[in-house]
Parts: structure tokens; sequence; C-alpha cells
């Protein structure tokens, strides 16, 4: 019988991209984990090298973050051309927000804000096209967090809309997907997004911390549920036995 230990190292790994110090994959960690999966967590802006292939891994995930895919930075650059990685080798690949971003300017897409500064900060409706609904059952609210959307690149499937950015959800290939909204916040990860960006809240469009938290009782179990399915169809599950609803208490 192998042991404990060797069962966990044999765990197929998802690339974990986080862009700060003390961020978290959230519940989307938490999924990953409870279908089987172990994490691999990289911080390139604190010097983490990104692999140079993904032999070893089962797929990647870029999380979000305060900057833009836009910035000079030498790990923006590195992280969007890295993408090259994934989309060569046909590995499932998920960018959330700031990861969606750089998936779209590396596939020669447009990444910036509207033009009269309106923001998604807060609770927004989401609207799937039919390519969308042909997948999934969407939310109709989805939690967002950002100044800046992105274009639609050249082959590129659009599967969800908004009101205020128009590209809310995209796939490119088989197994490459973008999202510009977060399902992935647990409680306790809204409530620092609350307090520490609570300057943002005066930007145009943008919601008043209450209405983050009052959005969350309303809206956020159908968004939870979608996220677990959502990761199923793109990274399957490691180990069948593992039920991905397990993780949907988080």
């Amino acid at each position: 019988m192998k042991s404990r230990r060797t069962e966990i190292s044999e765990r197929p790994k998802i690339l974990t991209v986080l862009h700060q110090e003390l961020s978290s994959p959230g519940r989307v960690g938490q999924i990953l984990v409870a279908s089987g999966f172990d994490l691999d967590i990289r911080r390139p802006p604190l010097g983490d090298p990104l692999p140079e292939t993904l032999e070893d891994h089962a797929g990647a995930v870029i999380f979000g973050g305060p900057m833009s895919a836009n910035d000079p930075d030498e790990f923006v650059k590195r992280e969007t051309d890295w993408l090259a990685v994934p989309l060569g080798e046909n590995k499932p690949f998920l960018g959330i927000c700031l990861g969606a971003q750089m998936l779209v300017n590396h596939l020669g897409g447009k990444v910036g804000g509207r033009e009269d500064g309106k923001v998604e900060i807060g609770w927004y409706p989401l609207r799937p096209t039919e390519a969308g609904r042909e997948i999934f059952d969407w939310p109709d609210m989805v939690y967002h967090f950002h100044r800046e959307g992105f274009s639609l690149p050249s082959g590129a499937t659009l599967l969800a809309s908004g009101e205020h950015y128009e590209n809310q959800a995209i796939r490119y290939g088989d197994n490459a997907w973008g999202v510009q909204f977060h399902a992935e916040l647990t409680r306790a990860m809204m409530h620092r997004w609350v307090v520490r960006g609570a300057q943002r809240f005066e930007l145009p469009g943008a919601q008043v911390g209450r209405d983050h938290l009052e959005g969350r009782m309303l809206w956020d179990i159908r968004l939870r549920a979608w996220l677990g399915e959502f990761l199923e169809r793109i990274f399957g599950a490691a180990d069948p036995r593992q039920a991905v609803t397990r993780a949907r208490k988080a």
C-alpha cells in the first residue's frame, strides 16, 4: 500500500499564478484541491519563475491583481509571453481578470478602460451568449473589481457579456478560457477587498462597500455553484471519487 505522502506527491499539479505576497487562490484553489489536484503556486512579481513547459502540470490559472496588463513591469511581459506555453501545448488554462487580460494581449487584442472612466466594482448582471448557453448555466449576477476591460481577440469565442464592459467571458481554442469577473472570493477575501479597496468606491459606476456584502448574500450561492461546474469543465477531476460540490461551501 502506498503511503499518504506518496499519494499526495503523485497528485497532478495546477500551476497557480498569483501577484501579491498575501494573495490567495480562494475558492478556485479549494475546488481544485477537492477535485484531486495540488497547487503549484508561483508569484512572478516576487521573482518566482514560470516553467518552460507544462508537461508536469495538468493546467494553469493566472489570477488577478491591482496592476494593469499594459504595465511595463518585467513580470507582466514575462507572464503574457509565457502564455505561448499552455496555448502551444494545448493545456487547460484559465485567466481571471488580469489573467484574462494578459491572454487577450497575448492573442493580439486590446486591454483598456472606458472613455468615460466607468468601472465595474461590485455586482453587475451577466448575459450569456448563445455559445455560452450551450456550455453552462450562467449566474445572473457576478462580482467585479476592475477598471479595464478587453476586446474580443481574433479567433476567440464570446461566452458572456456585461452592460458596461461587453466582453466578460471568452474561450480560445479547445482549452484557453478567460473571465473578467471574480467567482473565487471567499467571504474573508471579499471583506478584505472591501476594506483595502474602499478608495475605489468613489470611481464612476462603482458600488459602495455595503452593496458588495449585501450582494454576496443575494447572488453568491449561484455564482459559487457555477464556479464548481466551470472548473470541472476546464480541468476535469484528477480523482473521480472527489466531488467538486464538497468545495462549494467555501
